[in-house]
């Protein structure tokens, strides 16, 4: 997702289900591009396998059930297909997926790619609806609903008669075939399926997809679960689920991108496109920047220290892997420092050769798997959120932003986390706003790739860490 998504959405307190815009708001222009650029969307990883009839949106959308008007139901919301389809908003993006396809940019990326229709390309619709097999969709199934509710939620022939019954709890649900997206590792998966890719049909955008006109693919697990939640977390849900952890959530969703990256990359099918690297796994900016002749160069390069890589190697895109390691140096110390002695040996195997670059990778999808059962696992706390913004923006972490991926999830990971903060009460909503200008400055540094300046943004990045911290 461009950054444009990023900041004006992440410029808004979310506080429940009411977003109140704050000062200088960056919301405006993200309606007019969520349509594509917010694409491909979260898909379950099993669609294509396994058991389970896929019975259609259409089977949600009854008065009485998810399909109201205005969101009043005693025990849900019962308006999340409105939610699901409104037509303006990032909330509606799943619904569009499908949609997209026919507009003329994605017409024109089928028409470079040779593959027919986009509509009925299956390396599109692994993505842009609900893609299963004929023998699993139910008579009021459609592809052309785009990502549906079972998409993510999971087929629902099992449990979609009993889910609402008075004797039904959430575990009793998930039994049946529901899919426990409370659980962060089992969100982020869901996720990641589309939101950085998987194994099973047209579930990853490659190179060649990029280059016909696919937008860039990134995710972060706490902002994408915030544009598209349609319930209320009240005490209903609370007693049913649980609630949800912005810090555990966000730390959890960096692990398990790392892990889907580094495990993807090690497989030669997805590693490789012929005697070339997949150069999908690669930071886009470090290469396409712009190449001019002149009487003295233009060097754009700076030596990362967490990237051990020879002068002119493209590097892997350390995005998640940056933030990663900021968050176990605070929350997970015992397993941080594995982390990073292994994410230094994949960027080293890189200027090897591809056999060892691919046993570094397996090697840190291990490390980082175990990051996130470890975040998944632990107790959190009311200083944990300040802790890490002090260690993303710290002097260990921000000699690392030397490429514009990650200085964006950088400061996006500062304002999620500033959010967290506000939502627990432990930040007002005013004090935010009143630093609402530091974190823009910090937006404002990676507001476009070619203006990007690594100096500029660890300057603005710090200041705005430095003034959340003087809130503690």
């Amino acid at each position: 997702m461009p950054v444009a998504v990023w900041g004006r959405a992440k410029g808004l307190w979310r506080e429940g289900r009411s977003r109140l815009v704050a000062i200088g708001s960056l919301l405006s222009v993200a309606i007019t591009i969520a349509a594509f650029a917010t694409l491909p969307a979260e898909h379950v990883q099993a669609q294509g396998s396994g058991g389970g009839v896929y019975e259609g949106v259409a089977t949600c959308a009854g008065s009485t059930c998810h399909g109201r008007s205005e969101g009043n139901g005693a025990v849900v919301r019962q308006d999340e297909i409105a939610t699901w389809q409104e037509p303006s908003s990032a909330s509606g993006a799943h619904s569009r997926a499908y949609s997209v396809l026919a507009s003329q940019r994605g017409r024109q990326i089928a028409e470079t790619l040779g593959i027919g229709p986009a509509t009925s390309a299956s390396a599109c619709l692994g993505c842009h609806a609900t893609f299963v097999p004929e023998a699993r969709r139910g008579a009021r199934f459609h592809t052309s609903d785009g990502v549906g509710c079972e998409s993510c939620h999971g087929p629902a022939q099992g449990w979609l008669q009993v889910h609402y019954e008075k004797a039904a709890s959430h575990a009793s649900n998930v039994r049946a075939g529901l899919v426990p997206l409370e659980r962060p590792q089992v969100r982020a998966k869901v996720c990641l399926d589309c939101h950085y890719g998987s194994t099973d049909t047209g579930q990853f955008v490659t190179h060649a997809m990029m280059a016909a006109g696919h937008p860039r693919v990134s995710f972060e697990l706490d902002l994408f679960s915030s544009l598209q939640q349609h319930h209320d977390e009240d005490a209903d849900y609370a007693s049913r689920k649980g609630r949800t952890d912005s810090v555990r959530l966000w730390a959890v969703g960096q692990a398990e991108a790392v892990a889907r990256a580094t495990d993807l990359f090690a497989r030669p099918g997805f590693g490789m496109n012929g005697m070339f690297p997949q150069l999908y796994f690669y930071d886009c900016h470090s290469c396409h920047r712009p190449i001019t002749d002149g009487p003295a160069r233009r060097l754009t390069f700076e030596t990362n220290p967490g990237r051990p890589i020879p002068f002119g190697n493209p590097p892997f895109n350390d995005e998640n892997i940056i933030m990663l390691s900021a968050v176990s140096r605070t929350l997970a110390p015992g397993a941080g420092g594995a982390f990073d002695d292994a994410s230094k040996a994949f960027h080293r195997a890189m200027g090897q050769d591809r056999a060892s670059a691919q046993a570094a990778a397996v090697t840190l999808r291990e490390r980082a798997q175990a990051l996130s059962d470890a975040l998944a696992a632990r107790a959190y706390g009311g200083g944990d959120a300040f802790d890490v913004i002090a260690s993303v923006a710290g002097k260990a972490t921000t000699p690392r932003f030397t490429d514009y991926a990650g200085s964006v999830q950088a400061v996006m990971a500062v304002d999620t986390l500033l959010n967290a903060l506000v939502r627990e009460g432990r930040v007002t909503v005013g004090a935010a706003a009143g630093i609402r200008t530091n974190i823009n400055r910090a937006y404002a540094a990676v507001s476009a790739p070619e203006a990007y300046r690594p100096a500029a943004f660890r300057s603005a990045l710090s200041t705005a860490a430095n003034a959340i911290g003087s809130l503690r």
